[in-house]
């Protein structure tokens, strides 16, 4: 037979497993409410930032309706037609005109004066990476490959060398 006191110890173990499976129940329920919130919460900062984006969005084209308003009213501009675009260097200089009467003659040569001692008085190129001078002379006597049909890739890689331009013009006379 059981004494009151070992039922009232069984009751209390009762009251406690039954407490804390409604404390654990509450618990889950509240982290629950708490996700649904922070879930919530970053819906609206997204919708809010989605109506910035078309506020901004609508504004700039209210704004570019009136420049084009200002432009055609105001100015007289118009957007550009097909007819209107130039397809390459060929095109552009059919628009040129013929140098004048009076037009200065075009500049050819651009050379540098040699110092006292026989050097370049260019200054010379410094590498950013290691701040030590870079060779952009060409040697004595060389003269450069005459430019060829190249494409671009291969006139980045291509070294940079420093000519004399009125010893090439010169040569070429």
């Amino acid at each position: 037979m059981m004494t009151g006191s070992r039922i009232r110890k069984i009751g209390w173990a009762a009251v406690l497993v039954v407490c804390t499976a409604l404390y654990l129940a509450l618990h889950l329920r509240v982290n629950a409410v708490k996700s649904e919130v922070r879930q919530a919460e970053r819906r609206i900062v997204a919708l809010q930032e989605e109506k910035l984006l078309l506020e901004t969005e609508f504004e700039t084209r209210s704004s570019q309706q009136q420049l084009a308003t200002w432009n055609e009213v105001e100015f007289g501009y118009r957007a550009p037609n097909a007819d209107q675009f130039i397809e390459g260097e060929r095109h552009l200089a059919q628009f040129g005109t013929p140098r004048g009467a009076n037009a200065p003659a075009p500049i050819l040569v651009a050379r540098a004066p040699a110092a006292d001692d026989g050097q370049s008085t260019f200054a010379s190129f410094v590498s950013p990476m290691s701040g030590k001078a870079i060779a952009a002379e060409m040697p004595e006597g060389a003269m450069p490959a005459p430019p060829g049909e190249q494409d671009l890739a291969a006139r980045l890689i291509r070294g940079t060398a420093r000519i004399a331009i009125d010893d090439v013009v010169e040569g070429a006379r």
